[in-house]
Parts: structure tokens; sequence; C-alpha cells
């Protein structure tokens, strides 16, 4: 089984992308998306997004990076996926799954849907654009309004010359709603398709992963929001480790936290780490009561401060 850590836009940042690539054996990482509307951008953009252009296209471990790109012109997604396989992207993804209102507003990530001629037409540049050792992938929804029009979607992906695709099992309007989850939809798709199926939505743990590649019948899966749940999530779907300890996430967070308090970055240290606890609640019920005590505060050292603390007390309930 492969798998794929996903991309969340100001969240999984390439800092998320080091630290959970460190502890897991992600197979790929996809950035988050880099927006494109009418001009060819300058490095620096995607050197931003993705630091790991400087690292030959991977994380310090290892772990190859996949540039987004999201945009509806064709030309200027194709140039600009030309720049950054140039830069050192071993592949370009496209967004075509993005929920957000003010996207989809400039007709961009799942507005896109509604469109499968002009999906074709933004894949088939960027497809022509580079060159054929770098892959081309498509990351969608099934649909906008609902998931009727899901084989027209994937066909579009297919038709424009992708080498892989990436399925969200919902529809835009279903946005991240429990229960509207479409396994069995994917199932149909990578029956339909002879390029290669990712299966992504409501992978939380070891069991689901192999429920969702028994439905579907991909081997190959992109986890998003599990991963923040569980920060181990990959080695334990992968090598049936187990869950992180509450212990081991807190020394996680320290670790984090060091590096994010550093330069600029710590400007918008107390609303990541917080961002973070939101996703650790699900897991860890522990997560809740220290989410709690760190809430109110906006200073950087403090909210450390209450980490490392708890860290302490932990070690000491191990003794």
């Amino acid at each position: 089984m492969k798998l794929i850590l996903g991309p969340m836009e100001g969240v999984l940042d390439p800092l998320m992308r080091q630290i959970l690539t460190d502890i897991n054996p992600y197979d790929l990482c996809v950035t988050e998306f880099v927006r494109v509307v009418d001009a060819k951008l300058p490095p620096r953009v995607f050197h931003k997004l993705s630091p790991e252009l400087h690292n030959g296209g991977k994380t310090l471990s290892g772990t190859p990076v996949r540039v987004q790109l999201l945009g509806q012109a064709p030309e200027f997604m194709a140039e600009n996926a030309a720049l950054a396989t140039e830069l050192g992207s071993s592949g370009i993804d496209i967004n075509f799954g993005c929920p957000s209102k003010t996207v989809n507003g400039n007709k961009g990530g799942a507005a896109l849907l509604k469109e499968p001629e002009l999906m074709y037409q933004v894949i088939k540049a960027v497809r022509d654009a580079v060159s054929s050792e770098h892959v081309v992938s498509a990351k969608v929804r099934l649909g906008f309004d609902d998931c009727s029009p899901y084989r027209e979607i994937v066909d579009a992906v297919q038709s424009g010359g992708a080498n892989e695709i990436v399925v969200h099992g919902r529809s835009k309007a279903d946005a991240y709603k429990p229960g509207t989850v479409r396994w069995d939809l994917i199932g149909d798709i990578t029956q339909r398709l002879s390029i290669p199926v990712t299966a992504n939505g409501d992978i939380w743990n070891r069991d689901d992963a192999i429920k969702c590649a028994e439905i579907t019948g991909s081997d190959k899966l992109m986890v998003c929001r599990g991963a923040l749940n569980m920060p181990n999530l990959a080695a334990h779907i992968k090598n049936d480790a187990a869950p992180m300890s509450w212990h081991e996430v807190l020394d996680l967070l320290v670790r984090y936290s060091e590096f994010e308090i550093q330069g600029d970055k710590g400007l918008y240290y107390p609303n990541r780490v917080k961002q973070w606890f939101r996703y650790l609640q699900v897991e860890y019920p522990e997560a809740r009561a220290l989410f709690a005590d760190i809430r109110a505060l906006k200073n950087k050292q403090q909210i450390l401060g209450m980490i490392t603390n708890a860290l302490r007390q932990s070690e000491k309930a191990l003794v």
C-alpha cells in the first residue's frame, strides 16, 4: 500500500511535512496549492510554498514532494507547471477539489468540476508543457452540487493525459460532513479508468485504510486530516505501529514549537499550534484539557511553556 500526505492550505505546510515525514513512511507529499491567475509566477513563490525544491524536490528525510497548482487558464497553468518542474518538482498536481468559497468564487478548485471540458483543457496544457518523466496528477471530488457527474469528471482527467488521479469521495456540497464519503463510487472509478486511482476521504486509522482499499480496489491512499489527528498515521497503517502515545505527541509538539517560533514564523505560531490541537482532540482526550489552558494565550513563549510543562508532568507519570 502506498500512502500520500495530502495538501491542506495553511495547515500541512513545509514544517509540518518535515515533522510528519520524519516519523512516517509516506511515499509522497503534495504541497499547498500555488494559485495561478494570469501570469507566470516568479520562482520565489514556488520556493516559499515548497522549500524542498532546494533539496531535489524532497523533504530532508527523503520523501518526494509534488507541487500543486490551482487555476483555470490553461496557458498560464502550463507555463507555471513547466517552471515548477524546472525548479525540481518531480511532478505536478492540479487542484480541482478545494471547496473554499473564496477559491470557488474565483473559478478555482472544485468550481471547475462544473466544467469538465475546461478541466480537460487545463490538464492537457499542463501535460504538454512538462516532460514525460514528470507525473501529472489531478485531485478531484465526485461533483459540485452532488456526485452524479463523477464519471464525466474522471473521464476528462484521463482524456486530458493525466498519469494519476486522486479522488476525494465527496461532492463539493458535502464539504467534510461525516457519513457522506462514497468509497463505493471511487471503486467504480478504479474499474473505469486505466490510470492509477488514489482514494481520499475519512481515513482515520489502519482499519479505515484496509476497508477503504478493499472497497475502492486501490492500493494508493491519500490522508490529510487524519495525519494531524494521529501524527504517526502512516506508520500505524503501513507498519501496524501502535498509535503514538500522548507523551510522544507532547514531545513532538515541543519539537514542532521550537522550529515554528523562530523568526517571522513565530508571529503565526499561536494560531498554528492551536489549530493542530483541534485535530489532536479527535484522537487524544488529553489534548482537550491542554487546549483549554492555551486557548486564550497569545504569547508564543507562554504557550510553549505550557506544552513543555505538560511534557515534564507526563515524564514524571511514566517513572
